[in-house]
């Protein structure tokens, strides 16, 4: 497995948190260096390990609000 690494640049939401203690979040993170993307995933806490997620460019992220906001709530 190759190496990589991340640094959250800012945690935007966090959306829920399950009974052990991980957090859903919404998070602006730079994978290897390069420029941030948001990030939707679980983490432990403190950071330590991760679930796997998706990450969106911003043209991603307000595609998706778009479609959001076209849902229609009772």
């Amino acid at each position: 497995m190759s190496k990589f690494s991340y640094e959250i640049i800012e945690t935007v939401a966090v959306l829920s948190e399950g009974a052990k203690g991980w957090q859903k979040e919404l998070n602006l993170i730079s994978w290897n260096g390069r420029d941030p993307k948001y990030d939707l995933r679980d983490w432990a806490p403190e950071h330590e390990k991760m679930g796997k997620g998706v990450t969106l460019s911003i043209e991603e992220v307000q595609a998706l609000k778009t479609a959001l906001q076209a849902i229609e709530t009772e």
